[in-house]
């Protein structure tokens, strides 16, 4: 049975993370910022990966 915990990592975490990765990718492509661009395209791809690494490992 799963944890109690597992409804914060696979749903409430990822879409904070993917929220905040979407703003930095726009205003990093609008300002030409690369490195705000790269930060966000990183922290989506932590948003995609992060509940399967969690939870993997909780369940």
């Amino acid at each position: 049975m799963a944890m109690v915990g597992t409804t914060i990592f696979s749903h409430i975490l990822p879409v904070i993370f993917g929220i905040f990765s979407i703003i930095l990718i726009i205003s990093g492509a609008l300002d030409e910022d690369q490195p705000k661009l790269g930060l966000g395209i990183a922290l989506f791809i932590i948003a995609c990966v992060f509940p399967y690494i969690v939870l993997s490992v909780l369940v």
